[in-house]
């Protein structure tokens, strides 16, 4: 009886292993290295590079809002198809992630765990350069366009309204709500970061499926959050006070804790403690010279 020691399936010829081997999904680490040459590489951008493509994504991230309000409004008004409406926040992110621009939470994972696997004052200080350019680029961007939305004659009355709902809806929250909820929104981008490069091909679908959920959890996100809350402050309805203390301060605390002190630093411990020595090849042959040895 023909048994295999090795537990593997017998018979299997050269090419049929190396499409076992192919269809393996990447390991922890791999995924871990991918994610962190990609960090190394973002700090590395000059200030200008950031800036600009910050500005780019906050102006970007204005999708999700106007497809929120277009959908809103013209969808009844029955709590049924609010569920349908929440697609809309998905269009910023997908925008913003396929166009490769520079949004803050996700830079709570991608440039964090270089500075977990080296910390240097070196890459502390790169890594408050760029959260503070990306940052501040994404904030102008949601401002601008939450400004332009409300001040030209673009949508009709019946936008304008769904858009002013939208913000009353996020200011519902007090500063506590404001912080939890985005702890979960960090942790939730975090996680969409971290599943990408393991499916590529289904990059769109993980996005959709992750900010949908946010949308549905009324999870509270720094940048989204700031055009939707913004433009109650130009409406005259809120006071830069409360947009400040009330939504991006606890907002931005949250999305931080939850994106990398928990996602980033749970994630870098599991793969230090999976550490060690590179696994050999089963069906490599041993060199000769160093049995000679």
């Amino acid at each position: 009886m023909d048994t295999q020691k090795d537990g593997k399936t017998p018979n299997l010829s050269a090419q049929e292993k190396h499409d076992v081997d192919k269809s393996q999904p990447p390991r922890a680490a791999v995924l871990h290295e991918i994610i962190r040459t990609q960090g190394d590489q973002e700090l590395e951008r000059s200030v200008a590079a950031l800036w600009w493509s910050a500005l780019a994504a906050g102006l970007t991230m204005g999708l999700s809002l106007m497809a929120m309000g277009l959908l809103n409004s013209r969808l009844p008004d029955a709590e049924g198809f609010k569920v349908i409406a929440s697609f809309g926040y998905c269009a910023g992110f997908l925008a913003v992630i396929l166009a490769r621009q520079q949004l803050f939470t996700e830079n709570t994972l991608t440039a964090v765990l270089p500075v977990m696997t080296k910390p240097t004052l070196n890459n502390f200080g790169r890594l408050l350069r760029l959260w503070t350019v990306v940052l501040v680029g994404n904030l102008c961007g949601t401002l601008l366009v939450a400004y332009v939305m409300l001040h030209l004659p673009i949508f009709d009355t019946k936008t304008d309204m769904a858009f002013l709902d939208i913000g009353r809806k996020v200011m519902e929250n007090d500063a506590s709500k404001m912080f939890a909820k985005g702890i979960v929104s960090g942790w939730m981008i975090a996680t969409m970061v971290w599943m990408i490069p393991s499916m590529e091909s289904a990059k769109m679908w993980i996005i959709i499926l992750i900010t949908y959920l946010m949308a549905l959890g009324d999870f509270t996100h720094i940048v989204v959050g700031s055009a939707e809350v913004s433009y109650l402050v130009f409406a005259g309805e809120l006071s830069w006070s409360d947009f400040w203390l009330v939504f991006a301060g606890p907002t931005l605390a949250g999305n931080i804790i939850g994106g990398s002190f928990i996602f980033a630093l749970l994630s870098h411990a599991q793969i230090r403690s999976e550490s060690g020595p590179p696994k050999e090849d089963a069906d490599q042959q041993p060199d000769p010279q160093k049995l000679k040895k």
